[in-house]
Formats: structure tokens, C-alpha cells, sequence
């Protein structure tokens, strides 16, 4: 498993030199809206305060594509993720695409 410190979202990972380049690596689900869900939420902003369930699934959405582009690198051969960023965007009624992206990288300590 390539450890948290080996994900940056920097071009460099200070103390390491580039043994090899792997291209790039992504992570990527698709979500739909739950309508009961979606109803709270509109009422809730209403009021103001924090859409908690809304936070819950972006953020397991988060871990998910993160794992799927870990999961990628290492079977490119890579130790380390540099660049890596995250996307979102709506598909259609309801379906927001959640990527995760960046290169993957072997690295050795400089």
C-alpha cells in the first residue's frame, strides 16, 4: 500500500529522487442522489448548518476514488502519487462523477 506521505498534491516529494515515471492514474465513481436524501438537504439549507449526510457521502466518495487510484499505481510499479488532485462534475439528473487523478511515480530517498 503506497503510504499517505507518498500522495502529494506537489510536482516533488522533498528528500526523494524520480527513479521512474509511470504516467498517469486515476480513481473514478459515479453517484446518484438519494431523492429522500436530497429532499433534507433542501430543507436543511434552508436553515442554514451542515449537510451531514451530504458530507458523509462525499467523503466516503473521496476514500473511494483514492483507494482505486492507489490500486492503480501499484500495479503500474509505482510507490508514490504526485500531482494528484480531485475533480467533480455533474452527469446528467442527479449523477456527479467523483476522479481522483495524478502521476504515479518510483521513487528512491535522495
Amino acid at each position: 500500500m503506497i503510504p499517505a506521505n507518498m500522495i502529494s498534491t506537489t510536482f516533488e516529494l522533498p528528500g526523494y529522487r524520480v527513479e521512474a515515471c509511470l504516467g498517469e492514474v486515476m480513481g473514478l465513481t459515479v453517484r446518484s442522489r438519494n431523492v429522500f436524501s436530497v429532499a433534507g438537504s433542501g430543507l436543511r439549507s434552508m436553515f442554514g448548518g451542515e449537510l451531514k449526510g451530504q458530507t458523509k457521502v462525499l467523503y466516503d466518495s473521496r476514500r473511494e476514488v483514492m483507494d482505486r487510484l492507489v490500486t492503480e499505481a501499484e500495479q503500474r510499479g509505482a510507490n508514490a502519487v504526485v500531482g494528484m488532485r480531485f475533480d467533480t462534475s455533474e452527469i446528467g439528473n442527479g449523477w456527479t462523477e467523483i476522479c481522483a487523478y495524478g502521476t504515479a511515480m518510483r521513487v528512491v530517498p535522495a
